[in-house]
């Protein structure tokens, strides 16, 4: 009788982001503890450990920035800064026990599950190996920064380079002379908070973005003891899902022919208006033109500023919408053969999104029999039950995943899929199972659901802002990144599915030794 080679963790995540510290915490009140946190950074909390740039915050009410697990009530601003929230996770993950688990520095570059061993083996960046019965992948929405940034000669510029996820804090850009390429969520933030201190501020912009009025403040004292009364932050924020659950289903859920008008009208209003308030802001008339956008307020991703649009109205920033025709090693020369010299350039140019199916490599994620979730993704595209699980994948689920998004905070939804996965494990455990996997004919037959009640959203994304460059809509014209349902729909799909989607088997011919 063979033996089956016990493997050194029951558990397994990957990252110690938001999603990962999720996902401990609910682990360890199933009393599942015996699990390691993989994070290739040296300290939690994701995205808000790597990124520390000038004017990084959150872009959503801290209210609804949060677990439900860990409420605070004594955030200083109602929109907190960057410093603030990674704090907030750290804070969370000694709390509750996540901290002592993580090991960094453990960048995990292959998944491969152990046909023998019937357990995964995760292949290290510094070459040691780590296995695990089961895996939870929290790596998030924004994979990796691009390392293309596809403009020739990026690697020629002699001067400082700078990027929003890698950002040099020792490096003064007071009197300089400085480039920024991309206006992201990232670059509406470091513009109006290096404008004043630098000599001259060059913008590249590809395509305008919406930024829109930012509603934020200092957080009073009376206000923070009422947020500290046990039950209001939950009503507030569930009370703000309910209407955000409500729009959703509202446009999935009615006719095309109701919703596809509904989606032009609300396009040319919203057009209209964000034109009398670039008026109001802007006083150039020309920079107020390219700041215009041509397509609809949620076709990208949209941004709240109080500074970022008026840092145009002053005269060391400059606002470029000539293509760019190369970076030069003393700065970048556009289309019209105009050279814009620089001391220093910011790469705002994005991410590698979880939606893309170009995010997955060949060979990361093999499963059972040569699966190889790349491939998979490629020639099917993306698509996942519930959005954690995909079938050929044993014991393994991803928080963030196709059509995981739902108009809520990351946290919230990023609690749903943990538990998800965890109700998982779990019912493996108790069925004396060695792993699970999900039914390809559930799969299916949930992704024809999902993939049918998306209509609205890929005329929205694909057909009526087509034009515009987004990653709501992927290199395969899927609007992966937005799951077509409602916020309570999502969460009880995931904390309630039936038990049986899943099929469990166990080896017959093998024991697993104590």
């Amino acid at each position: 009788m063979n033996t089956i080679e016990k493997p050194e963790f029951e558990v397994a995540v990957i990252g110690a982001g938001p999603g990962g510290i999720a996902a401990a915490v609910k682990l360890r009140r199933a009393g599942i503890d015996d699990f390691i946190v993989l994070e290739r950074a040296d300290e939690v909390g994701g995205s808000w450990h790597e990124n520390h740039y000038p004017g990084l915050g959150v872009d959503i009410p801290a209210l609804a920035y949060q677990y439900s697990f860990a409420r605070k009530a004594d955030w200083t601003r109602v929109f907190p800064l960057g410093a603030e929230v990674k704090k907030y996770h750290v804070e969370v993950a000694h709390r509750f026990g996540v901290h002592e688990r993580v090991r960094f520095g453990a960048e995990v570059e292959r998944e491969e599950w152990d046909e023998d061993a019937d357990h995964w083996k995760l292949r290290l960046a510094d070459g040691s190996v780590v296995t695990a019965r089961f895996v939870i992948s929290a790596v998030g929405a924004f994979v990796r920064p691009k390392v293309d940034v596809g403009i020739p000669g990026a690697r020629t510029f002699k001067g400082k380079v700078l990027r929003p996820s890698s950002w040099d804090d020792g490096y003064d850009l007071t009197g300089k002379r400085v480039g920024i390429i991309g206006t992201g969520a990232s670059a509406v933030q470091i513009i109006p908070a290096i404008a004043p201190e630098v000599a001259r501020l060059t913008v590249f912009q590809r395509t305008p973005v919406w930024s829109l009025p930012k509603p934020d403040f200092p957080v009073p004292p009376a206000l923070r003891r009422v947020l500290a009364v046990p039950g209001v932050q939950p009503f507030l924020h569930g009370s703000a899902l309910v209407v955000i659950d409500l729009a959703l289903r509202l446009a999935i859920g009615a006719p095309s022919s109701v919703v596809h008008p509904v989606m032009d009208r609300f396009d040319a209003v919203c057009r209209s208006l964000y034109r009398r308030y670039l008026t109001y802001v802007i006083k150039d008339p020309a920079t107020r033109a390219a700041l215009t956008p041509d397509f609809g307020p949620v076709a990208k991703r949209p941004t709240m500023s109080n500074g970022y649009l008026r840092a145009y109205n002053r005269d060391n920033v400059e606002l470029v919408t000539t293509p760019i025709e190369k970076i030069t090693p003393t700065g970048v020369r556009t289309g019209d053969s105009t050279l814009h010299r620089f001391d220093a350039l910011i790469l705002a140019t994005g991410y590698e999104v979880f939606s893309d199916p170009e995010t997955y490599r060949p060979g990361t994620v093999l499963g059972r029999n040569g699966f190889d979730l790349a491939k998979f993704y490629h020639e099917e595209g993306l698509q996942a039950y519930q959005s954690v699980s995909v079938p050929g994948l044993p014991n393994r689920w991803t928080l963030v995943g196709p059509y995981s998004w739902t108009g809520s905070g990351w946290h919230a939804f990023v609690e749903m899929t943990a538990d998800h996965a965890v109700r998982a494990i779990g019912e493996t455990r108790r069925r004396g199972s060695g792993w699970c996997e999900i039914r390809r004919d559930a799969a299916d037959a949930y992704h024809r659901q999902v993939h049918q009640r998306g209509e609205s959203l890929r005329y929205y994304l694909a057909d009526l802002n087509g034009h515009v460059p987004t990653y709501y809509r992927n290199s395969q014209g899927d609007t992966t990144y937005v799951r077509p349902s409602g916020f309570f729909e999502a969460s009880r799909g995931n904390r309630r599915f039936p038990l049986d989607d899943y099929e469990y088997r166990t080896r017959a011919d093998a024991t697993v030794p104590a």
